[in-house]
């Protein structure tokens, strides 16, 4: 048995399938899935979606979304008299209006996950000359080699501009030193004496609370009618009671008008100044030494280019001579 030519995929003949579509007249409807499949692919939005099949010589309607919208899309090619719904019965589920609007966000959604963000662009470093030292170029190796020389007379043109520029001066930065200096010395005797009082504050404070918790056992000794017995069952709370009262009375506590409230509050009033003065001291400490460190870079470095300009006034007078 053999097969009507135009079933025949040879010579350009239709295939069984294409025959088939044409048959059923459904070969143009899969002409336009492949034209919407097109269109979700290239749009980034759902109305860039429906121009773009309107673009490929489709007529769209019922696209719209809302309580009065049509209830599917509909699609018709110009040379076609009648639209087909886009439905899951006609062309699918994945051709509802709905359904092209999720595929496109879903595209969307994969893109973004996708997406790399790009790098920050790292901050240049800015080096700050003024925090380094000077470097030594009497040693041997700098002798050695003039590149080496040459780079560090540099670096340390650098380091002298960028502490001077700075200060502003040299007589300035010394009174920026004295300034700081002094007030780390301030800073220093307040913080040893603040220290002293906080460790004599925290000896009374100790014994206040002490005789506090155990006043109750004096009182109720005093009143007891079998002072031995008492004594005999709360002997170290008793203890305890006149060794703390005896303590503040060395240290002048008027044990009738003890606040224990307020001298715990002076207490946490005074290691929080101690930590101030900490702060403040190590503070001025640092840049004491930043500074110093600045004054010793420019002293030294404007030492060495005297010794070079008389050097050079020497060969410039030996030159004139000659």
């Amino acid at each position: 048995m053999s097969f009507p030519s135009s079933l025949r995929a040879e010579n350009g003949a239709k295939t069984y399938k294409e025959w088939q579509a044409g048959k059923n007249g459904s070969a143009w409807k899969e002409q336009l899935k492949a034209d919407i499949d097109e269109a979700i692919k290239s749009a980034a939005t759902y109305e860039d979606c429906i121009e773009l099949i309107r673009a490929k010589g489709y007529e769209v309607k019922g696209e719209d979304f809302g309580e009065k919208a049509h209830k599917f899309i509909s699609f018709r090619p110009l040379d076609k008299e009648r639209f087909v719904r886009g439905s899951a019965k006609s062309l699918g589920s994945e051709y509802t209006k709905e359904r092209i609007k999720e595929r496109i966000e879903e595209k969307a959604l994969v893109k973004d996950k996708k997406r790399v963000p790009f790098p920050a662009r790292k901050k240049p470093i800015v080096k700050d000359y003024s925090r380094k030292n000077l470097i030594d170029t009497t040693e041997d190796k700098f002798a050695n080699s003039p590149g080496l020389k040459h780079w560090a007379d540099i670096q340390n043109l650098k380091i002298a501009a960028a502490s001077y520029s700075q200060a502003g001066s040299i007589a300035e930065l010394e009174k920026q030193i004295s300034s700081k200096s002094a007030l780390a010395k301030t800073a220093r005797e307040s913080l040893v004496e603040t220290e002293r009082q906080l460790k004599d504050l925290g000896q009374v404070l100790k014994y206040a609370e002490q005789y506090r918790a155990n006043h109750i056992y004096h009182v109720r000794y005093k009143k007891s009618k079998d002072k031995d017995a008492y004594l005999r069952r709360h002997e170290t709370e008793l203890i305890l009671y006149d060794g703390a009262e005896n303590m503040l009375k060395r240290f002048g506590i008027d044990t009738k008008n003890l606040d224990v409230e307020k001298l715990r509050s002076d207490y946490n009033a005074l290691y929080s100044k101690k930590q101030t003065l900490q702060k403040t001291y190590k503070s001025a400490e640092k840049e004491t030494a930043d500074l110093n460190r600045k004054l010793d870079n420019l002293n030294q470095y404007f030492d060495r280019t005297s010794e070079q300009n008389i050097a050079d006034k020497k060969i410039d007078k030996s030159t004139q001579s000659l």
